[in-house]
């Protein structure tokens, strides 16, 4: 399957990008906004596109033409204000879901956040980005397109546990645990991308007891 990765500059990004470029049946073509990215990635001996998420639908469809799957992990960071959040996390993938429909990639991958398909949860300060990520994923559900969304709960840099829990909405005591690995979160979208039982399937993701493929099979 070949696969690009929106947003591959991003921490879940990168390790998404060096999964498949390891992958015995995937490969991978990395969509970057910095030149420098670009030439980084080529030195590794990766394929790299220089695009830009508020450019045209047309320029987009140039990236995804010739590409079986898509993975959206890009987002405009949290040093940004909300314009750019609604630029890059809705709009930004609105535009890279229309340009998969144009050229006939059918297959899509989205990194959203946890509870986003709750608004009753989201916190004050980060309801743009709950928003965003929100109507995104109403888009996504609604384009026809062979979806599978994934919301981690809070993002960890450390080594993966191999061990998740998933459900379309996860109930949460104050006991559970509420954060992933960066690296679980990556393995769970590689496993995804040619894993039916995911698709069609938006789900909550943290740390859990069951293996990666098991959790995901009992979707």
């Amino acid at each position: 399957m070949k696969v690009l990765v929106v947003g591959a500059n991003g921490k879940i990004g990168r390790q998404v990008v060096n999964m498949l470029e390891e992958s015995d049946t995937h490969s991978v073509t990395a969509f970057v906004r910095k030149e420098e990215q670009v030439e980084e990635l080529k030195q590794k001996g990766i394929e790299a596109y220089l695009g830009n998420l508020e450019g045209p639908v047309t320029d987009l469809e140039e990236a995804v033409k010739g590409m079986d799957a898509v993975v959206f992990s890009a987002g405009s960071g949290g040093s940004t204000g909300a314009d750019k959040t609604l630029l890059i996390d809705l709009d930004g993938a609105i535009k890279v879901m229309e340009a998969a429909q144009n050229v006939g990639v059918n297959r899509f991958v989205m990194v959203s956040a946890f509870g986003a398909n709750n608004r009753e949860g989201w916190s004050r300060d980060m309801r743009p980005y709950y928003v965003a990520k929100h109507y995104a994923d109403k888009a996504l559900e609604q384009s026809g397109l062979e979806y599978t969304i994934v919301r981690p709960g809070g993002l960890l840099d450390e080594p993966a546990k191999d061990k998740i829990k998933v459900a379309g909405n996860l109930e949460i005591s104050e006991s559970d645990e509420k954060t992933v690995p960066r690296e679980d979160v990556a393995k769970v979208i590689v496993t995804s991308l040619d894993n039916e039982k995911t698709y069609r399937k938006a789900f909550d993701l943290v740390t859990g007891e069951q293996s990666i493929e098991e959790a995901l099979n009992q979707l």
